[in-house]
């Protein structure tokens, strides 16, 4: 890469609704300028995706702050994601599973692409430049929104697709109790919600014994509500980022994986 705007990455995160993306300050974690966003098409196939991927960088690329053209562009997707094929599909075309997403964008883009699961890049990124910078050992990000989503980072290194919201707790599927979505479709408060969640991280807890939990998700903003009723060993707080987690973390991936920052 060359050294115009060598710590700035293009960041692109895809959802079931909308393709967001930004450039990426990798010295601070933050976005230079507005995200640009376009519609996921519908159907959401590798093909039709990839050319509003591309899209969205080429409107980037007009910028003055834009990176080198052969800096490379990290894309999070709502997939595991194994060596750049994606093993499951979330809110897009069944199409995509089995497909090689790193190959599928980069042909599209003609740059090198690094895709990572969504829930990772935005854990990645709270760790190195949010509620986790500078924590050594374990930190895990858990997302409590639709599901339990979840980032395991250890050194400030990613483990990738750690699925802890599909853990089994009591005979169920831990985001089906445990989730926010789970807390308003069973009409619960606050302090039935805390004893779900006490339940769920005391489980966690047991297994990967982390030195720090990060709460993310929408419902972090009422964080005040059911973090101080939890009994844990563990430093639990609430995420920082926010709605930039993705994009910042997905550059972050990107400039890691092709040696563009430790």
């Amino acid at each position: 890469m060359s050294k115009k705007h060598s710590s700035t990455v293009i960041g692109i995160d895809i959802g079931g609704t909308g393709i967001k993306g930004g450039i990426v300050d990798l010295e601070k974690g933050k976005l230079l300028g507005e995200r640009f966003r376009v519609d996921t098409p519908q159907p959401a196939t590798p093909q039709a995706v990839a050319k509003v991927v591309a899209q969205v960088v080429d409107e980037l690329m007009t910028r003055p702050e834009a990176p080198s053209a052969d800096s490379p562009v990290g894309v999070t997707f709502p997939a595991i994601i194994s060596h750049g094929v994606a093993l499951s599909a979330a809110n897009v075309d069944p199409s995509w599973v089995g497909t090689n997403l790193d190959e599928v964008f980069s042909a599209e883009l003609g740059r090198e692409v690094e895709v990572v699961n969504d829930a990772d890049a935005a854990g990645l990124a709270e760790a190195r430049y949010g509620a986790g910078k500078d924590v050594k050992g374990t930190v895990l990000v858990i997302t409590l929104g639709t599901g339990i989503g979840s980032a395991f980072i250890f050194n400030g290194k990613l483990i990738p697709n750690a699925e802890l919201g599909h853990l089994e707790i009591d005979g169920f599927d831990a985001e089906t109790r445990a989730s926010a979505v789970a807390r308003e479709r069973d009409g619960i408060g606050w302090d039935e919600y805390a004893v779900r969640l006490q339940r769920y991280f005391s489980h966690v807890e047991f297994l990967f014994s982390p030195d720090l939990f990060i709460i993310g998700g929408g419902i972090s903003k009422r964080s005040d509500e059911f973090l101080p009723q939890l009994d844990l060993r563990t430093k639990i707080i609430p995420a920082k980022l926010k709605n930039d987690a993705g994009i910042v973390g997905g550059a972050l991936e990107a400039a890691i994986h092709f040696g563009h920052t430790k």
